[in-house]
């Protein structure tokens, strides 16, 4: 029995471990389509401009209401009103999945008014 070198022995247990790894991401077939396992997907989604906050929305004011400039795509320099989740502030640029569908406008009605 030979002795093995240490680096040897460590850069065969590297190259098992890639072997399994490229295993588990090569394609299958499906309906003689290849899908590669183990990718990330992203949707397309199209850049947009804070130009102005309109205010707060939702039952717990959880949402901002904004207007937003789309900079490319299809709808470029239009303007959208759009409900954002989270913080903002103008000038942040947005990435909206679609830009067809705009926002309710908020009303002045406060509570109790029908």
């Amino acid at each position: 029995m030979a002795k093995e070198n240490p680096k040897e022995a460590e850069k065969e247990a590297k190259k098992e471990v890639q072997e399994e790894a490229s295993k588990e991401q090569k394609t299958k077939k499906k309906g003689g389509e290849e899908i590669k396992k183990g990718g990330v997907n992203f949707t397309y989604a199209f850049p947009a401009k804070v130009e102005e906050i309109i205010g707060r929305t939702g039952t717990r004011g959880e949402a901002i209401q904004v207007r937003c400039k789309v900079l490319d795509g299809r709808d470029s320099n239009k303007i959208l009103r759009r409900n954002v989740k989270g913080p903002v502030q103008l000038g942040d640029i947005l990435m909206l999945r679609e830009t067809e569908i705009e926002a309710r406008p908020l009303t002045k009605t406060g509570r109790g008014n029908a």
